[in-house]
């Protein structure tokens, strides 16, 4: 799913269930940062779009990456823009991370053929086509819509996600 907002929606349902907890704006950050690949592949037209980046291991380490800038990158823009917010942990956005890259594995691996998504555990892709285009695409917009309704719940409650 390459530079799709249907990422978006699972994030929202996280942010929904983790609250202060979990970072959807580092969450989002690391969907930005699991594309880069296919963004190199389509400019330069190659076969595979989605390779070590796609596979648990790229994803441990994106993850990781996106875990330690995404704290100062996310507590500045949130300083920014005056929003009002939790005190931003380093948990928060680890957690946003991994569920972030880990989660872009699962829903990448049920449409992209390109992908071995559990190397080095394994080869192969099982997830491939295991539900339809259209029904990943739904379930990604109805958690995304019921995360929102539940942060939005919150923020009007508490004045902050």
């Amino acid at each position: 799913m390459p530079f799709t907002p249907f990422h978006l929606g699972p994030g929202a349902a996280f942010k929904a269930i983790g609250g202060r907890h979990f970072s959807f704006m580092v969450f989002g950050g690391s969907q930005v940062l699991m594309d880069i690949e296919p963004l190199i592949g389509i400019l330069t037209n190659k076969p595979i779009l989605h390779g070590p980046t796609h596979t648990l291991l790229g994803a441990l380490a994106i993850g990781t990456l996106a875990g330690i800038i995404g704290k100062p990158i996310s507590a500045a823009v949130l300083r920014w823009l005056s929003v009002p917010h939790y005190p931003f942990t380093w948990a928060a956005s680890f957690l946003g991370a991994y569920v972030g890259t880990f989660s872009h594995i699962v829903l990448g691996a049920i449409m992209h053929s390109d992908m071995s998504p559990w190397w080095p555990v394994a080869g192969g892709n099982q997830l491939l086509g295991q539900i339809s285009l259209g029904h990943l695409h739904v379930a990604c917009m109805v958690a995304g819509l019921l995360g929102a309704v539940v942060v939005a719940i919150r923020v009007k409650f508490k004045g902050r996600a």
